[in-house]
């Protein structure tokens, strides 16, 4: 998702905000998710602060009892009125014995009966937005059995949790139009919100007024004129899809249909849009899919649901929606075009499993966005100027963690964070790729998104976090408890010399962090040096411990030496300085090291050259324990609780694990 805004009484001026700002964004030379954050500060004002159950989150402990296996939809639709009646056929198997099962649906909306095996079930509206229904008989465990439920009602067309809107295009012709995420699928049908259980299978029929088409997930089965004035529209998908995916567009759309092909598949590519965007310059955009979609399959594999489709309707909403398989655009610039693409791989094949976790959908998303202006878009010059602008945005507030902490849930503007869950996400993938390098980087999250065990599935941030870890046989977990749970930034303090005879060069690197939640981040450094020839060298810097010395032989005269030379980490207020004062018993300090580390019992510094005090610190701060250790003593911390901890001595901050 891009973003998206409420419907209220001041929905009509914020939509020619937005249609005068995405112009504007299109045209220009510069956009990225700093150009979204800008949207979402628009947008701000049109949100409701809302008092919501919990079952508005994660999970409903009241769905838990069953799988929901297969959904049929039947809807009469009519877009010029704010109004829904359906029936929801719902097939499900039982986890474990019960004599009811509940359904999620907006308490606004009225359910007239509910069928099950030819006879009525009684049933119970709740204020806590769900259906209980009860059975005649306690179905068993593991039993697979069905239902219908049959329901009318206006759905709530303003607030923050609006997700079903009957309006008007900017020409005045009909458009309703659906968004669910995060919470507003149970505004207009009955299901199953909780983010543990995907349909696998839907069938789709919608009947409308003869003229008017309708969009919706899957391959397009057939559309049958009924003879009374009406049109019943039949769409299909065998692909799992999570409730908050399904979405519908209808209106008098004009169809811009063709064919993707790519080196490794080819498939329909369905397009749905206002008459007056039915434009050379949207045929243009969407041309240019093709190209997007080459670069994405390239990187992460191919399309997930190449045996359907993939295609856009158009709709009000700011922005786009990631819809699986059809997704709704507002307009169709190519910057939006690559976002939202990129979450038919991250965020639909793949979708979080909380919505703390929503930056594997957006942050992933971003960073399809870092891999097409790089690719197709941009020059090297804009595109680090681009980098150079997230970095802003991302360092303009010292804290804020990417993973969204429970506190934040209710709160929408946290949950979908331009600065955190999208710009943070998706740099902190673009530091994953510089430690691992291009090449294990891209075959990892091929993998990753491939992996049977996520694969049209739910992920969490663990399930990524320890894949990375087992699939590259690098330990992530204190990379992603500094960088995904933990808040803020390092700055790092360089001060370099070089020896004129041998030309080696000593480096020595502090490092200061912009929040107290972490204690240091250990992080390979990229440094490029320059000499007066017009020489260039490159190499890493493992920082693992804080005004660390570093030797490095050059062969050259140096002249100047650059950090972060492509911007590949995530830092601000960084200093690089000459220091020729760098003492011959400062460069010997890089002898120094702590060893076992990881330790059970004790720890011993080596390379001291006389007795020096130390501190260890628990990782939120806290003094543990101090004391002095000599060249051949022992440091006992057979006492520390299993966990990560700060040892400080000399000026230096070594980060050890007790096991």
């Amino acid at each position: 998702m891009s973003f998206f805004c409420s419907f209220d009484s001041n929905f009509l001026i914020m939509k020619q905000i937005y249609n005068l700002l995405i112009v504007f964004l299109t045209i220009g030379n510069f956009f990225g998710q700093n150009s979204n954050i800008d949207r979402k500060a628009l947008i701000e004002s049109e949100k409701k602060a809302a008092s919501r159950s919990i079952l508005d989150f994660n999970v409903n402990p009241n769905t838990l009892n069953y799988d929901l296996q297969y959904v049929r939809m039947e809807f009469d639709l009519d877009p010029t009125q704010q109004f829904v009646s359906g029936t929801m056929t719902s097939h499900f198997k039982m986890l474990s014995n019960s004599s009811n099962i509940y359904f999620d649906l907006a308490k606004n909306l009225t359910v007239s009966d509910v069928k099950y095996h030819g006879q009525n079930l009684s049933f119970l509206q709740l204020d806590t937005d769900e259906v209980k229904i009860n059975f005649p008989a306690a179905i068993l465990a593991q039993s697979t059995d069905s239902l219908s439920i049959t329901y009318s009602g206006v759905p709530d067309s303003s607030g923050a949790f609006a997700s079903f809107e009957a309006g008007f295009t900017p020409a005045g012709d009909p458009v309703l139009a659906t968004l669910s995420e995060p919470y507003g699928a149970k505004g207009w049908w009955p299901t199953k919100q909780s983010m543990n259980d995907k349909i696998e299978k839907m069938d789709i029929k919608v009947t409308t007024p003869a003229q008017y088409t309708v969009g919706s997930n899957g391959k397009l089965m057939s559309e049958t004129i009924l003879g009374n004035g009406k049109k019943l529209t039949y769409w299909q998908t065998n692909y799992p899809i999570p409730a908050y995916l399904f979405a519908l567009g209808i209106s008098n759309y004009t169809k811009m249909n063709s064919t993707i092909t790519t080196t490794g598949s080819s498939f329909p590519f369905l397009n749905y849009v206002y008459p007056a965007t039915a434009t050379p310059d949207t045929q243009a955009s969407l041309d240019w899919t093709a190209s997007c979609m080459q670069n994405f399959e390239d990187k992460f594999g191919l399309y997930p649901y190449r045996n359907e489709k993939y295609g856009h309707m158009q709709f009000n909403w700011g922005g786009g929606m990631e819809h699986a398989t059809m997704t709704s655009m507002v307009s169709f610039g190519e910057r939006l075009i690559c976002h939202e693409l990129a979450h038919q791989w991250f965020g639909d094949k793949l979708t979080c499993g909380a919505w703390n976790d929503i930056w594997l959908n957006e942050g992933f998303a971003t960073f399809g966005e870092h891999v097409t202006y790089e690719k197709l878009l941009m020059s090297p010059a804009q595109f680090q100027s681009y980098l150079a602008g997230q970095i802003s945005d991302i360092t303009s507030d010292p804290g804020g963690s990417v993973y969204v902490p429970d506190s934040g849930l209710s709160n929408i503007n946290r949950v979908f964070d331009g600065r955190l869950t999208y710009a943070k996400g998706g740099y902190v993938l673009r530091m994953i790729k510089w430690i691992l390098g291009d090449d294990q980087f891209y075959s990892a999250i091929k993998a990753y998104q491939d992996n049977p065990a996520f694969a049209y599935n739910y992920v969490k941030t663990p399930d990524f976090r320890n894949f990375l870890s087992n699939y590259t046989g690098r330990d992530f977990t204190d990379f992603f408890n500094d960088w995904i749970y933990g808040e803020g930034y390092p700055s790092y303090q360089i001060r370099w010399t070089q020896n004129s005879t041998t030309k080696k060069m000593t480096l020595r690197v502090g490092q200061t962090q912009s929040s107290s939640t972490v204690s240091f981040f250990e992080m390979p450094l990229p440094i490029r040096v320059s000499g007066s020839g017009g020489q260039t060298a490159y190499f890493v810097l493992n920082h693992n411990s804080n005004n660390q010395y570093f030797t490095q032989d050059v062969g050259f005269d140096v002249t100047s030496v650059t950090f972060n030379y492509e911007r590949q980490l995530l830092t601000k207020g960084s200093t690089v300085v000459r220091d020729n004062n760098l003492a011959v018993s400062d460069i010997s300090k890089d002898k120094i090291n702590v060893y076992p580390n990881p330790a059970k019992s004790f720890i011993k510094i080596s390379g001291l050259e006389k007795t020096a005090d130390y501190e260890i610190f628990s990782i939120d701060g806290k003094l543990i324990k101090k004391g002095n250790s000599n060249p051949d003593s022992e440091i006992n911390i057979s006492t520390l609780v299993k966990g990560t901890y700060i040892l400080k001595f000399n000026d230096q901050s070594v980060k050890i694990i007790k096991e």
